[in-house]
């Protein structure tokens, strides 16, 4: 099936492309490799939402496995449970793919992971973080922020034991061990059991300074104090300005001012390539590719002219704007085209003939013209 087919079908559907291809693929193995869900699909007496459930997970056996999985629960489909489902999928995949059971299982053995989702920040400027690690290496993590968490509440921190508890993970994230504050209060929490002694002493990593570099964006209003104004962005992630300020008021906090960006500059040079302050401007006002019902972020789109450089268009604001890989190829050699209506609203039009309005609001299918209507 062509790419771009699923490009068009997406667009159509009101979806991502990414989300178009998992539809399809779906669709294709209820229809092929699912041939009694797909009957109870057609009779209406089950959803396409759970069929599609079920083949995502089908998806990754062979086809006797896949025959299996149908045959057990196809005529009750509509009322097992989706751990019954996964129960059947597992053994078929011990049946009929014994290697792949075994690559698996082997995969399980070691699910130590750390995750810090620092793409999802909240609007308060928090970042939630979560993992599974080795049984020492976690009672050792434990100890150590709860000794931290207690040094913060002698030296006088007045916060909940959760609070401290963070703020230690950043203390040691920072190579800070202790805190100082009077030891006769360290001697009475550790006679308290507060935390345990023996550990290594206070230290920075030595001969490494580790810089973590966030972009924010302030309205001018809000800098001087607007009560109007009290929403800033973490690159593209709005945060309060209350916690902006925490952050800049913080003593090891490094500020470095940059000119500000007038958006509606029109920049224009004389060569084909995108000058950097040219893709940070599309970077600013887009934040997202262009295409409809994309979200794949600007900063790692590339950047293409919209009336193409060999034509003569040239390489400025206006015939700008951020496309990813996949609907950059599309436009290029799908037949997709589209119109800058003003700096941050697209109008796409694809081969055949159906019309949308892409903006900072989103995507809006348009009208078809009626001469165009078969």
């Amino acid at each position: 099936m062509s790419e771009f087919a699923v490009m068009e079908l997406g667009a159509a559907l009101g979806m991502s492309t990414d989300s178009a291809k998992r539809y399809v693929g779906a669709a294709l193995e209820i229809r092929y490799r699912l041939p009694r869900i797909w009957a109870r699909v057609e009779a209406g007496q089950l959803g396409f939402w759970k069929a599609r459930w079920i083949a995502e997970h089908t998806m990754c056996l062979p086809m006797a496995g896949a025959a299996f999985v149908d045959q057990q629960v196809g005529y009750c489909a509509h009322k097992v449970s989706y751990a019954e489902v996964e129960r059947q999928i597992t053994t078929a995949m011990a049946r009929f793919d014994p290697e792949q059971a075994e690559k698996l299982r082997r995969q399980a053995a070691d699910g130590r992971k750390l995750d810090i989702h620092t793409h999802a920040m909240s609007l308060e400027g928090t970042i939630e973080v979560n993992g599974t690690l080795d049984a020492q290496d976690a009672l050792d993590l434990d100890t150590a922020i709860n000794r931290l968490a207690a040094h913060r509440k002698a030296a006088g921190s007045t916060e909940s034991l959760d609070v401290r508890r963070a703020q230690a993970a950043g203390d040691l994230a920072r190579g800070q061990d202790t805190l100082p504050f009077d030891q006769d209060a360290q001697d009475a929490q550790e006679r308290e059991g507060g935390f345990e002694t023996g550990l290594r002493p206070s230290s920075t990593t030595e001969g490494i300074k580790i810089t973590r570099v966030i972009d924010l964006h302030v309205h001018q209003a809000g800098v001087f104090g607007d009560p109007n104004v009290v929403v800033g962005r973490a690159g593209r992630k709005p945060v309060l300005l209350e916690t902006i300020r925490e952050w800049c008021g913080a003593p090891d906090t490094v500020i470095n001012l940059k000119p500000v960006r007038d958006l509606a500059e029109h920049l224009h040079v004389a060569s084909y390539e995108h000058p950097a302050r040219l893709i940070e401007q599309d970077d600013l006002i887009d934040h997202h590719c262009v295409f409809p019902w994309c979200t794949r972020a600007a900063e790692r789109c590339d950047h293409d002219h919209v009336t193409p450089y060999q034509r003569g268009g040239p390489t400025c604001s206006c015939n700008s704007a951020p496309l990813c890989r996949g609907h950059h190829r599309l436009k290029t050699h799908g037949r997709w085209t589209y119109d800058v209506l003003d700096r941050g609203t697209y109008v796409w039009h694809s081969p055949h003939g159906h019309t949308y309005r892409r903006n900072h609001t989103g995507t809006e299918p348009l009208p078809i013209p009626s001469r165009q209507r078969p």
